[in-house]
């Protein structure tokens, strides 16, 4: 929440703000510029990573082939994560929902499937589809990555 701001002396402003999130402008003929596509210098990942991600989801996806009929509904959520998180631009709703469904419906796994969502390369994917996805992926998750790799804040 933030006040309003209030002309102090000559131009100056007193800002007070509690749980902002995100970016605030404070002042007189402010230009704001945001990005939203990839970061320059953002590494795309490799056919590896892909396949080494995708080995991670048939690792829980036997897990809950373990689980026999009480895992119900849960091989549909796992593949609606699976292509969010590698869709051209990834889902952080879908992710969120993906997890609390888990959380609910399955608490067992849902630490499994709390760690594809975490997963560096998840991450490297959400970070290169751009700045507003990366910050809502951090705010959701609580992730971060190196300060080189960070979007502006």
């Amino acid at each position: 929440m933030t006040t309003e701001p209030t002309p102090v002396e000559s131009g100056r402003y007193e800002v007070q703000a509690r749980d902002v999130t995100g970016q605030f402008v404070v002042g007189s003929h402010n230009t704001v510029i945001r990005s939203e596509g990839p970061r320059e210098g953002a590494e795309p990942v490799t056919e590896e990573q892909l396949t080494q991600l995708r080995q991670e989801f048939e690792r829980v996806r036997a897990q809950l082939a373990e689980l026999g009929p009480g895992g119900r509904g849960a091989g549909e959520r796992l593949d609606e994560l699976e292509e969010a998180v590698t869709a051209e631009e990834p889902d952080v709703s879908v992710m969120v929902y993906v997890r609390n469904w888990f959380l609910r419906t399955l608490p067992a796994l849902a630490g499994a499937v709390t760690t594809l969502i975490s997963d560096p390369v998840v991450g490297q994917l959400v970070y290169q589809a751009g700045d507003q996805l990366a910050l809502e992926y951090d705010r959701q998750f609580g992730t971060h990555r190196p300060e080189s790799n960070a979007p502006n804040r």
